[in-house]
């Protein structure tokens, strides 16, 4: 039998007790899916609402699920499970929010280039992704939008460290670390 991998770069946030959600959530996808590599946390104010800050935090990974299965069967699934509660409210405060922002190397939301808390982490493991109508690159989104944005790195939180034998090989899709585009906090 053979199986197709898909390349997925999930954007992992919460403003509801983040310092545990996020290293948390990280934990249970590498039980469910094969992690590569992860960001580093950043925090950033809550977008659209004077909620609590968020942290957010990338991972590249792979899955045998299509985009559709991997929101309906893994990400949602998985954000209910942590506590996560959807209301009309888009801005809520979350225990945890989990979106495929890029599969198979292709953007799934061009939002990617407009907020800090989305560029800044997903830049950090794919910087060369680029936009498809205006072909800029992500990396340097990153770093424009890092200036104009309160966003800082947040070293003291604990990521669960992730060991798993790659069901591919990476060199292809998976930039070399491209660093943090601003201080440490």
């Amino acid at each position: 039998m053979t199986y197709t991998f898909h390349q997925v770069c999930i954007l992992l946030g919460s403003n509801i007790q983040p310092e545990i959600n996020i290293p948390q959530a990280i934990a249970k996808l590498s039980q469910r899916m094969f992690v590569a590599r992860i960001s580093s946390v950043w925090q950033t104010e809550a977008v659209g609402s004077t909620g609590p800050d968020f942290l957010n935090a990338a991972l590249l990974g792979t899955t045998r699920q299509h985009l559709a299965r991997l929101k309906t069967e893994l990400l949602r699934p998985l954000e209910a499970e942590m506590g996560r509660v959807r209301t009309a409210d888009k801005n809520a405060a979350r225990t945890i929010d989990l979106d495929a922002v890029i599969f198979d190397q292709h953007p799934v939301d061009h939002d990617l280039w407009r907020y800090a808390h989305a560029a800044v982490p997903v830049a950090e493991l794919l910087p060369e992704i680029t936009h498809p109508i205006t072909g800029v690159r992500l990396r340097q989104a990153a770093e424009i939008l890092a200036e104009q944005t309160f966003i800082q790195r947040r070293i003291d939180i604990s990521i669960p460290e992730i060991i798993s034998p790659a069901p591919i090989a990476f060199a292809s899709w998976a930039a070399p670390y491209a660093g943090p585009f601003i201080a440490e906090g």
